[in-house]
């Protein structure tokens, strides 16, 4: 009786990894144009060029949302979300793929810019 159980559980997981990867899959073609297997084949250079282009479609995304447009899918947003962490490595079952670091902006000066009249 317990093998049944386990063997249950264990195909419910099977089946909800296979339909968040599906979703992942999806979110990411559309979006971006991009094969998931191509993504998480991609070397150093590929999947740095590939999650800063990804940041990009999550924020545009991200103010579809904040601006109640018509077309903002909060389900496509959280696959998007999926396939950068995914990339990122940042999922307990996969190791840390690459550090990504978002650039950060310099801090308005309050001085006046040299040669600025008074």
């Amino acid at each position: 009786m317990r093998d049944f159980r386990n063997e249950i559980t264990a195909f419910r997981q099977d089946k909800l990894a296979e339909l968040a990867d599906a979703r992942q899959r999806a979110a990411l073609q559309i979006c971006c144009g991009i094969e998931l297997a191509d993504a998480l084949s991609g070397g150093f250079v590929s999947t740095h060029a590939l999650l800063r282009r990804l940041e990009r479609v999550i924020e545009r995304e991200r103010l579809k949302g904040v601006n109640r447009h018509w077309s903002y899918d909060l389900n496509r947003h959280i696959a998007l979300k999926q396939v950068r962490d995914r990339l990122k490595g940042v999922s307990p079952a996969e190791p840390a793929r690459l550090t990504f670091r978002p650039r950060r902006r310099r801090q308005k000066s309050k001085a006046a810019p040299e040669g600025a009249a008074h």
